[in-house]
Parts: structure tokens; sequence; C-alpha cells
């Protein structure tokens, strides 16, 4: 589970009803993907850095044996977008 900014734009509150303001792009779900096969027993609650994408912590509620869930708890910065936007790319 990738999370992102709840809220389209930085004041949620100014200029209508909030609700009007949540972005839909604030959950992405990955189905399916592939993981080391140190990984195959990892511990929910346990705080894991997956290479290029952020830390993310093995779900409590939703992680099960046949079905690993990580939520991402902090991104990784993406320094290669900050460059590409100020050369105007």
């Amino acid at each position: 589970r990738l999370y992102d900014r709840l809220f389209q734009s930085e004041h949620p509150e100014k200029g209508g009803d909030f609700i009007d303001n949540l972005s839909q792009e604030s959950l992405t779900v990955i189905n399916e993907s592939i993981i080391e096969k140190s990984m195959e027993t990892p511990m929910p609650g346990c705080v894991y850095q997956f290479e290029r994408t952020g830390y993310f912590i093995a779900d409590s509620k939703d992680f099960i044996d046949n079905k690993l869930v990580f939520n991402r708890a902090v991104s990784l910065r993406d320094s290669w977008a900050r460059i590409n936007k100020n050369l105007g790319k």
C-alpha cells in the first residue's frame, strides 16, 4: 500500500467542503509484486526499506503467511524528478 497526500491542495478547508478536496490518488494498492527470498517470513509491525521506494511496515492486521501486506510509512526523496522539473523536462 502506497500512501500519498490525502488532499489535493495544501489548505483543503478553504474554498468549500474539504471532502471535495480529497485526492483519488491518496492510496495505491499493488496486488502483485516480487520480493526477495529473505523476506519470506517478515514480522508484522517490523520496518523494512524497499530499495528506491521507501520505508515500509508489515501490516499487523491484514498480514498473513500467504498474503504479505506492507504499508509505506516514508517515501524516499525523488531527486531526479526535482532535477528534471528544474530543467523544464
